[in-house]
């Protein structure tokens, strides 16, 4: 088994951000004026060179954690050793160097297992050199040396939770695909059962009505294409084979049941807009799983809230759910905000979108618009 260490915390880390910008002119800003006022360099225009060097390989740190982190303890070992051959009775560099601190929790926070390995042999052994060329108290060296770990110790700390955050993400996801899939199992059972009825009777009245049995395969054939129809929308959408349950699928027509589930002092309204009747079976799920787990955050995660209300406009090609909340909303709506990821999931993998916020008047609102025939890219 392979440990978080083995491989990168993130899988494409940005080359370069704002913030390593603003960093690099925060470092020569520094710089400049404490090579030029101090008086006890040996070298201050080489010092000066080598900080402005180690502060440019800060802007490709995340994506290349331990050539950056080479070159820059590289440099400072260097610039001991000159400092230790020429005989200097100050360290040759500028305090300002202290800004390779950042690069072990970067080596430790995107680099792979093995690079991470290289990385801590190279610190070691710029920790030793730099005892052997300024020798000091054993405290002095355990001090420094902690000081070199304490970044990577973060680094370590970070890259475990993000990848943990990454997992959890990532079973959310596959619950609300694992539930797609028990829906298209319903739903192919359900015309599948028609298509089987029919053939059944078809092959009952070819013997005496032979004219009749026309008009049952133009039956089975509009049951088998639509059945085909949204066969392929499903698939497309979900990522992994699962079994799946025999489940009673819901609808948009069941949400005024979620009213009867609301505990005492919550009042659900539901107002229902549109024709509703010809809505594809996942989209019309799929609104019911949104309204459901809107419901279920509001009654969870708001403060004092004592009404939900529920509405749902149908239009020829869209299907829009606004659910809003009267409490006062407590953090994200959902255990960890995993509610409002799986809801925007599902509405993503359909070819639609859903909002989440504040309303207007307090409380929280979720708007989700669905096309009525799932949408896969």
């Amino acid at each position: 088994m392979r440990t978080f260490l083995a491989e990168p915390a993130v899988a494409d880390p940005p080359a370069r951000v704002w913030r390593d910008w603003l960093l690099l002119a925060v470092i020569v800003v520094s710089a400049v004026p404490e090579a030029i006022l101090r008086d006890d360099l040996p070298w201050p225009v080489l010092a000066l060179i080598a900080c402005v060097g180690i502060a440019v390989s800060l802007l490709w740190r995340r994506t290349y954690p331990l050539a950056m982190l080479a070159l820059a303890f590289g440099t400072t070992t260097a610039l001991g050793i000159a400092g230790a051959i020429a005989g200097t009775t100050s360290t040759p560099g500028l305090y300002t160097m202290a800004l390779v601190l950042v690069l072990p929790y970067a080596l430790v926070r995107w680099a792979s297992g093995g690079h991470i390995a290289i990385g801590a042999a190279i610190i070691v052994v710029t920790g030793v050199v730099g005892i052997t060329t300024d020798p000091g108290t054993v405290g002095e060296a355990i001090g420094g040396l902690t000081v070199l770990l304490f970044p990577a110790a973060i680094g370590g700390m970070v890259r475990y939770r993000g990848a943990a955050r990454s997992r959890e993400l990532q079973e959310v996801k596959l619950r609300e695909r694992e539930q797609l899939a028990r829906e298209l199992h319903d739903t192919v059972a359900h015309h599948v059962s028609a298509i089987v009825i029919q053939a059944q009777a078809g092959r009952t009245l070819a013997a005496t009505k032979p004219e009749t049995a026309v008009d049952v395969l133009a039956v089975i054939e509009a049951e088998a294409a639509r059945t085909l129809e949204e066969m392929r929308g499903m698939v497309g959408a979900l990522r992994r084979d699962t079994d799946a349950e025999l489940t009673p699928q819901q609808g948009i027509a069941d949400i005024p049941r979620l009213s009867a589930s609301a505990p005492a002092g919550i009042t659900v309204g539901v107002d229902l807009a549109g024709d509703i009747s010809t809505i594809e079976p996942v989209v019309d799920a799929a609104a019911f799983r949104i309204a459901q787990e809107s419901v279920t955050n509001a009654v969870r995660h708001a403060t004092n809230a004592t009404r939900v209300d529920i509405q749902v406009v149908t239009s020829p090609d869209l299907v829009h759910l606004t659910v809003v909340d009267d409490g006062r909303p407590n953090g994200v709506p959902g255990i960890g905000g995993y509610g409002l990821i799986g809801m925007t999931e599902r509405a993503k993998m359909l070819g639609g979108t859903l909002d989440a916020g504040r309303a207007p008047d307090g409380g929280w609102r979720i708007v989700a618009d669905l096309p009525r025939r799932a949408v896969v890219s």
